[in-house]
């Protein structure tokens, strides 16, 4: 039975193209660009990175250019060619030598911000290239209009749908990356940093988080103004422990969990668990914690394992409230007022239940 679902999670996994980075031609520089920073742990491999695992980050920029007609939740596979109407094409980039010359750009960067110097960091899941982590991104800080500084955490996955334990470990040796690139970010000026994970990125976060919180007290509160966590590939009585051990969660804390998550569900029967908690059934298990829980069920399709990010409705839905920040923050009356559909107030948790029929009555 194990071999078997191993099997039809290798099948699941590999059904799409991997999405690759891919040079922007000539005529398509003028077009707008975005800068991505990345910190990662995966060693160097040629002219990128691969799955290996380095022993201290490597620091860069990506300035990818932003397609006209892309698609909401679109990331280009490599099964077609690129199209700079349609596609992140990577105009430049720049390798930093230490991070010093790392934090005098993200510093220059958070100096240009609008309104507050924001930084959103992104911890990508469970069977991602480098690639794929920093395209998702992207799409990401695109759709939901984002306007911080984007900045994507790149630990040293397998890339590989049957390296789950491989990937399991690299997430431990990543810890120290994670903590660094948050201490980094404080230098460089960023005032707000929101951390943005992924699957079973949602334990290297709650890890790293664990391990400020017990190496500098108060620390997590001090500089992490939010945690949102997509589909969250993760015990549900380690993330209390998790959460018990860092005290009082960072405010907005965010979980998207739908019941049609197809990859949770096989995670879940390999751990001989009964649920994961990207797909939790209500509130309930986690009412004692100050979280806000949205369930995407009624987006889902497919192997439901990224609704809230690549559903073109729930993208579409998020924009229309005006604010993604918002869907967070207040109290239930005033979120209520922002999404249709149900919102549950259990004991300290939140519960949203988004609901595509009365989006479209709205």
């Amino acid at each position: 039975m194990r071999v078997a679902v191993l099997l039809f999670l290798a099948v699941l996994a590999g059904c799409a193209p991997r999405a690759t980075l891919a040079p922007a031609p000539e005529a398509a520089l003028d077009l707008p660009t975005r800068a991505i920073f990345v910190s990662t742990m995966r060693s160097a491999e040629g002219a990128g990175f691969g799955a290996g695992r380095a022993t201290a980050p490597a620091y860069l920029r990506l300035d990818l250019t932003r397609p006209p007609e892309r698609s909401p939740g679109a990331v280009r596979g490599s099964g077609r060619a690129p199209d700079p109407a349609t596609d992140f094409l990577v105009a430049d980039t720049a390798r930093f030598a230490d991070a010093t010359a790392f934090r005098r750009d993200l510093r220059a960067a958070l100096a240009t911000a609008p309104t507050r110097r924001e930084a959103i960091v992104y911890v990508h899941g469970f069977n991602n290239s480098f690639d794929e982590s920093v395209l998702r991104l992207a799409q990401i800080a695109d759709d939901f209009r984002m306007g911080g500084v984007a900045v994507n955490y790149a630990w040293p996955s397998a890339a590989h749908p049957l390296a789950y334990v491989y990937d399991r470990d690299s997430l431990m040796i990543a810890r120290d990356g994670l903590d660094e690139l948050i201490s980094e970010l404080r230098a460089a000026g960023a005032d707000s940093i929101i951390l943005v994970a992924h699957s079973v990125g949602s334990m290297l976060v709650m890890e790293t988080l664990r391990q400020r919180a017990i190496a500098r007290p108060g620390s997590v509160a001090r500089d992490i103004a939010g945690v949102i966590l997509i589909s969250p590939d993760l015990d549900v009585d380690l993330f209390r422990a998790q959460a018990t051990r860092i005290g009082s969660l960072p405010e907005p804390f965010g979980i998207f969990v739908s019941r049609r998550d197809r990859v949770l569900a096989l995670s879940a029967r390999l751990t001989g668990a009964r649920q994961r908690l990207g797909n939790l059934s209500g509130a309930s298990a986690v009412s004692d914690l100050d979280v806000t829980v949205l369930d995407v069920t009624d987006f889902s399709s497919g192997a439901g394992h990224f609704t809230a990010a690549s559903s073109p409705a729930l993208i579409r839905l998020f924009e229309r409230a005006g604010d993604f920040d918002a869907a967070f923050r207040g109290d239930s009356a005033g979120r209520a007022g922002l999404f249709p559909g149900a919102v549950l107030t259990v004991q300290n948790a939140t519960e949203i239940v988004l609901s595509p029929l009365a989006a479209a009555s709205n």
